[in-house]
């Protein structure tokens, strides 16, 4: 594991996270609907999954799910029911659910837990990482569990950062959304169907 090959790895890595998917667009919702710390709050429950994710990468448990029809079926369809599930809240949330009267009345520990179910019931997050992380592994160096755990901190790392960038930027914008009467319901409107979006896309996706 070299200088240039973390440099590489951190060039794709960014490239990958800042790809329109379930996380990014996630936090972009609740970042835009609720302000930054809501953003931020959903930002550190999708990293503590990315925590399982890499844990069962290097461990070995994600290949056998990719190789178990049973397993990944399970945890895909669990994953998109899950979306669909918030989908539904999203548009039967009435419009006062999103107004900011005040930050503190937001139930961050409610966003950090989608956040982190979320992440370990997306099965593409594990099979990204069975992809990624080998082409960046030096297996005549040895020790490879390890180079996966230090490849595995620099995602989660990256990812964090990007996600913070995105609440901050998209709450500056919902701050000049939400001073109009009708942005809550059009934005629980849009939060839901993006949801929806999302949990169909993994519903019906291959391995």
């Amino acid at each position: 594991m070299d200088f240039l090959t973390i440099v590489s790895f951190l060039g794709v890595a960014t490239l990958l996270t800042l790809m329109p998917g379930p996380d990014n667009l996630f936090v972009l919702a609740q970042s835009i609907a609720k302000g930054k710390n809501a953003g931020i709050s959903t930002a550190l429950g999708l990293c503590t999954g990315l925590l399982g994710h890499i844990a069962a990468a290097t461990i070995g448990i994600t290949a056998i799910i990719y190789q178990s029809a049973l397993a990944f079926a399970i945890v895909k369809y669990a994953g998109a029911a899950y979306l669909l599930y918030l989908a539904y809240k999203s548009f039967r949330s009435k419009d006062s659910d999103l107004k900011l009267a005040s930050e503190n009345s937001l139930s961050y520990k409610s966003l950090y837990k989608k956040g982190i179910i979320m992440n370990l019931l997306n099965p593409k997050v594990s099979l990204f990482f069975l992809a990624l992380f080998p082409q960046f592994i030096h297996y005549e160096a040895g020790y490879v569990s390890l180079q996966m755990l230090v490849y595995g901190a620099l995602f989660l790392l990256q990812a964090f950062v990007i996600f913070v960038f995105i609440s901050i930027f998209a709450s500056k914008i919902g701050s000049y959304l939400r001073k109009s009467p009708s942005f809550s319901r059009k934005m629980n409107l849009v939060q839901g169907s993006l949801l929806t979006l999302i949990g169909l896309n993994i519903a019906f996706s291959q391995k």
